[in-house]
């Protein structure tokens, strides 16, 4: 059953955050947690999400702004690796607050909350009239780059800051997804790599089936995902990413992610 649920839900959410840029950790690591403890999950996860990115970076890279690699992947990088170093070395962080829902238990925590209230702010950018026109300058890039890489490192949810910035930095559709696709797999490599000594004590070799289902099926949603590029405008992406940045963040300041 697990394999079943796992491959379906990383193939529709694969298509969809193709054109987000993000959203296919912080989606499939919960229905990963359904069926594996919390560490394995987020272990799985990992590999699933960076295999996929690898993927769509010879589908799409080419198209990255190598300019805004430099302003905002160089920062996110170096932000990634203190985030990930502080999440292996802060273990005694307590809940902002908890409560019981629908007979479960749910905690929200300091670091998550930020990143919600971050991205309320950020689609509310994309959604009201006001802001339509409103793009970030180039001097604004390498903060971007900070804050996504610091907190995917120390979260792993790196993927909704980096759309909120890049999605207002004046990129075509192509050029977006491309660099996003860049700056993701740079911070995914940055990230897995501080993370190795929990992956080594996670048991994947046990999971290795599992873990190349999720992984194909994920492939087969970019696949699609890419077909349909053509179809979308730059408008319906910002749209995509503003909805996505809400639903996430209710999920996140509501700990339910």
């Amino acid at each position: 059953m697990e394999y079943i649920v796992i491959a379906l839900v990383a193939f529709f959410v694969a298509i969809l955050t193709f054109f987000s840029g993000f959203g296919l950790g912080t989606i499939l690591t919960p229905v990963f947690m359904i069926f594996f403890p919390v560490e394995l999950a987020i272990a799985l996860t990992g590999v699933v999400h960076f295999f996929n990115n690898i993927y769509k970076l010879f589908l799409v890279g080419r198209n990255a702004d190598k300019q805004v690699l430099i302003k905002f992947g160089i920062p996110a990088v170096v932000a990634a690796i203190f985030g990930s170093w502080l999440l292996l070395n802060i273990s005694d962080v307590q809940p902002l607050f908890a409560y019981d829902a629908f007979g479960k238990h749910f905690e929200v925590y300091p670091v998550k909350f930020l990143i919600s209230i971050l991205l309320i702010i950020f689609a509310s950018m994309d959604l009201l009239p006001w802001f339509n026109k409103l793009q970030f300058g180039k001097d604004k890039l390498p903060l971007g780059g900070a804050l996504s890489g610091f907190f995917g490192g120390l979260s792993g949810n790196q993927g909704a800051l980096r759309s909120a910035f890049l999605i207002k930095a004046g990129l075509t559709k192509e050029v977006f997804i491309g660099t996003a696709v860049v700056v993701s797999t740079l911070v995914d490599f940055t990230r897995l790599s501080v993370y190795a000594t929990r992956f080594a004590t996670a048991g994947l070799g046990d999971y290795v089936p599992l873990v190349l289902c999720a992984t194909l099926a994920g492939i087969a949603g970019s696949f699609v995902g890419n077909r349909l590029l053509k179809k979308v405008t730059l408008r319906f992406l910002q749209v995509t990413v503003a909805i996505m940045l809400i639903l996430i963040s209710l999920a996140l300041g509501a700990g339910l992610i």
